[in-house]
C-alpha cells in the first residue's frame, strides 16, 4: 500500500512539474512570437498583396504572433480596419508590391467600414498597380468592394447576390406573453423604437418610415458608387435587382457587373502575365497579416506633435472597456490623458456604437467638453454613432461621418419587466413585502408599480431626453427646437445627418485626422498618430481567453439561433435609462 501511495505521489508531482515547465515554455514561446510580431517582414520583389476580407472586420485587429505560421494561422481572428488601410497605403508606394489579389465574398462588416476599405482601394489604384478580384459566390457587400477592381472573376459554378438591401427586425412580444413577463416601458420620441420588440409583433408606422428612409439612403449611395466605377446606369442596376436578373455568373457578365466568368487558375494565369512570370512558377503572394508587419505605422512616442486617435467600439456601459464594448471609465480616462498630454495637439474620437447607458454616455461627453477647451476634438463616425454613440460625439468641435453611417437616434428609454405572473404561474413562486415608506419598493420588478411610481420613471426619462437635446443643440450650435424636430429617436444616415446639421463633413477616419491636423495648425508630416487605448499584447489576450469564449460556445451550440440568444442576453445589460438604437437590425 505504501508503495502504491509513493507511485501516486510521484505521478502527481510529475504532472505538476510538467505543467509548470509547459507553462514556462508557453510564456517563452509567446514572448518570442510577440517579439517577432514587432519585426518587420521583408517583401520579395514582384509580390502580390493577397487581401482576404472574408473575416469579421472591427476597428482594430487583435495581435496574433502566429500569423504566417502555416495555412491556418490566424484563422478565426478579426481583421482591423485601421490595419487594412495602413497596409493599402504602404502597398501603394511599395516598389515590391505589383498589385492586389482581392477576395471579398461575404464581408462581415458594416457599410461605413466597407466604404472606407473601398475608398482605400480606389486610392491604391492611383499607383497604376492592378487590383484583381476573384470569388466563387459574392454578396452585395462583397461586390461593393470588388466593384472597384480592374478585373472581377466569378467562378462559372458560383453565383452573385443582386436583389437590393433588406432589414429584418426581431420581435419578442409573443415569447414574453407565453412566459408571463410584462414589460414596463418609459420612453421619449415617436421614433424611439428600441422597446418595440417587447411590446409589438411588428414595426410601428414611424419605425417603418425611418427604416425605409435610411435603408434606401444606403442603397442609393451604393448604386451611385457602383454605377460610377463600372460605367453603368443607376436605373439599370435598380432594374436588375427588381427583376432578379442576376441569377448566374453569365448574367452578371452580360450586365457588365463583372469582367470575366472564370476559375481561380485562369485569374492566376492573368496575374502571371502581368508579372512577366513563367506559367510554371508560383506567384509570390504576401498575406495581409504578414504584410501588415512590414507596413506598421510608427506611432512615434518621441514625437513632440501627436494626434491622439481614441477608439471606442461596442455597447456603452459603466466601467472598463472590453474588446468590443465601450466602458465609460476607460474612454473617459483616455480622453483625459490626451487632454493633459502637451505632446498631443488634437484628439480624434472614433466611435462605432449604437449606444447604451445614458449615464455612461454623459460621463464621456463631459470629458469631451473639457478636452475641447484645451485642444481640437474631432468626432469620427464608423458604422454606427447613434443614440449614446452620438451623445459621445455631439460636443466635438467637428463631426465626420460616412454617407452610409447610421447616426441620430436622439432619444431615451427605460425598460423594466414585471415578473410577478412568470414566477407565480410558471414556477409557483410568490412574493410578499414589508415597507417603511410608501415607495420603499420602487422601482418594483416582482409586482405592478403604482401609477405614481410609473409617472416618476416617465418624468425621469423625459428629463434625460431634455438634457440630451439641450446638450446636442449647444454642441451643434442649433436652436433646441431645431434639434427636437429631428430627434424623437429618429435614425438617419450620415448623408441625411449632414443635410440636417447633425454632421459637419462626409468622410472617413483619415478625413477626420486631416481635419484635426488642420484645426491644430499641423502640417502633413509634422505629426504622428497615437492610437488609444493600447492594444493588449498577445499573451494578455491568451490569458484572458482561458476563461473561454462564451459567444463562440453559444454559436457552436445553437448555430443560426445564436444571434437571437445574444440579443436576449443583451437585454439583461439594459440597466437604468438607455440611449440605444431603436432596434437590433441586420442589413443584408
Amino acid at each position: 500500500m505504501l508503495q502504491f501511495f509513493k507511485y501516486v505521489l510521484a505521478t502527481i508531482v510529475g504532472l505538476l512539474l510538467f505543467s509548470f515547465v509547459g507553462f514556462l515554455l508557453l510564456i517563452g514561446l509567446t514572448a518570442a512570437l510577440s517579439s517577432s510580431a514587432d519585426t518587420k517582414v521583408d517583401v520579395k520583389e514582384n509580390s502580390v498583396l493577397k487581401l482576404n476580407l472574408d473575416k469579421p472586420i472591427q476597428e482594430r485587429s487583435t495581435e496574433n504572433p502566429f500569423e504566417g505560421f502555416g495555412p491556418v494561422s490566424g484563422s478565426g481572428s478579426a481583421l482591423g480596419l485601421i490595419e487594412i488601410k495602413q497596409a493599402l497605403k504602404a502597398a501603394k508606394d511599395d516598389d515590391n508590391i505589383e498589385g492586389i489579389y482581392l477576395q471579398a465574398e461575404e464581408i462581415q462588416a458594416g457599410w461605413a467600414t466597407i466604404e472606407e476599405i473601398r475608398n482605400a482601394l480606389i486610392d491604391f489604384k492611383q499607383s497604376k498597380k492592378f487590383v484583381y478580384a476573384y470569388a466563387e459566390t459574392m454578396s452585395e457587400k462583397g461586390y461593393y468592394v470588388a466593384s472597384v477592381a480592374d478585373k472581377i472573376y466569378l467562378n462559372p459554378a458560383g453565383g452573385m447576390e443582386w436583389n437590393g438591401l433588406n432589414a429584418e427586425l426581431m420581435f419578442f412580444k409573443g415569447t414574453l406573453d407565453k412566459l408571463g413577463l410584462k414589460p414596463e416601458i418609459f420612453k421619449v420620441g415617436d421614433f424611439k423604437s428600441a422597446v418595440e420588440p417587447f411590446v409589438r409583433e411588428n414595426m410601428s408606422d414611424p419605425n417603418r418610415l425611418q427604416v425605409s428612409s435610411f435603408l434606401n439612403s444606403i442603397n442609393d449611395h451604393m448604386l451611385v458608387k457602383v454605377a460610377q466605377t463600372r460605367g453603368l446606369r443607376v436605373d439599370s442596376l435598380k432594374r436588375y435587382a427588381d427583376n432578379l436578373t442576376i441569377q448566374k455568373p453569365a448574367d452578371a457578365l452580360r450586365a457588365k457587373l463583372i469582367t470575366n466568368v472564370g476559375y481561380q487558375d485562369e485569374l492566376e494565369s492573368l496575374i502571371k502575365k502581368q508579372l512577366d512570370l513563367d506559367e510554371k512558377k508560383k506567384i509570390s503572394y504576401i498575406s495581409l497579416g504578414k504584410y501588415g508587419k512590414s507596413a506598421k505605422d510608427d506611432e512615434g512616442e518621441s514625437s513632440k506633435n501627436r494626434i491622439a486617435v481614441i477608439i471606442a467600439s461596442g455597447d456603452i456601459s459603466t466601467g472598463k472597456s472590453g474588446e468590443e464594448s465601450i466602458g465609460s471609465e476607460t474612454v473617459a480616462e483616455e480622453i483625459r490623458k490626451a487632454r493633459l498630454d502637451d505632446k498631443v495637439k488634437a484628439i480624434v474620437l472614433r466611435v462605432n456604437s449604437g449606444g447604451g447607458s445614458a449615464l455612461a454616455s454623459d460621463v464621456m461627453y463631459r470629458e469631451v467638453e473639457l478636452a475641447k477647451k484645451a485642444k481640437p476634438v474631432i468626432g469620427s463616425m464608423s458604422d454606427y454613432a447613434a443614440s449614446g454613440g452620438y451623445y459621445m460625439l455631439m460636443g466635438c468641435n467637428k463631426i465626420v461621418a460616412q454617407p452610409n453611417t447610421i447616426t441620430g437616434s436622439i432619444g431615451v428609454f427605460a425598460l423594466l419587466f414585471n415578473t410577478e405572473t412568470f414566477f407565480k404561474d410558471k414556477l409557483g413562486v410568490t412574493y410578499d413585502r414589508v415597507k417603511t415608506n410608501v415607495n420603499s419598493d420602487f422601482p418594483a420588478l416582482t409586482h405592478e408599480m403604482t401609477p405614481f411610481q410609473k409617472q416618476v420613471l416617465q418624468r425621469s426619462t423625459e428629463k434625460i431626453y431634455a438634457d440630451f437635446t439641450t446638450k446636442a443643440a449647444a454642441g451643434r450650435k442649433l436652436p433646441v427646437d431645431s434639434i427636437r424636430a429631428i430627434a424623437g429617436g429618429r435614425v438617419w444616415t450620415g448623408s441625411q445627418g449632414k443635410a440636417i446639421g447633425l454632421v459637419d463633413q462626409l468622410g472617413g477616419l483619415d478625413d477626420a485626422i486631416k481635419l484635426a491636423a488642420q484645426s491644430a495648425k499641423l502640417k502633413e508630416g509634422d505629426y504622428k498618430l497615437k492610437y488609444q487605448p493600447r492594444k493588449k499584447p498577445f499573451f494578455e489576450q491568451l490569458m484572458a481567453s482561458f476563461g473561454g469564449d462564451e459567444e463562440a460556445r453559444i454559436s457552436a451550440q445553437l448555430g443560426e439561433l445564436a444571434p437571437y440568444v445574444a440579443y436576449l442576453k443583451k437585454v439583461k445589460t439594459m440597466e437604468g435609462v438607455q440611449m440605444r438604437l431603436p432596434f437590433q437590425v441586420e442589413i443584408r
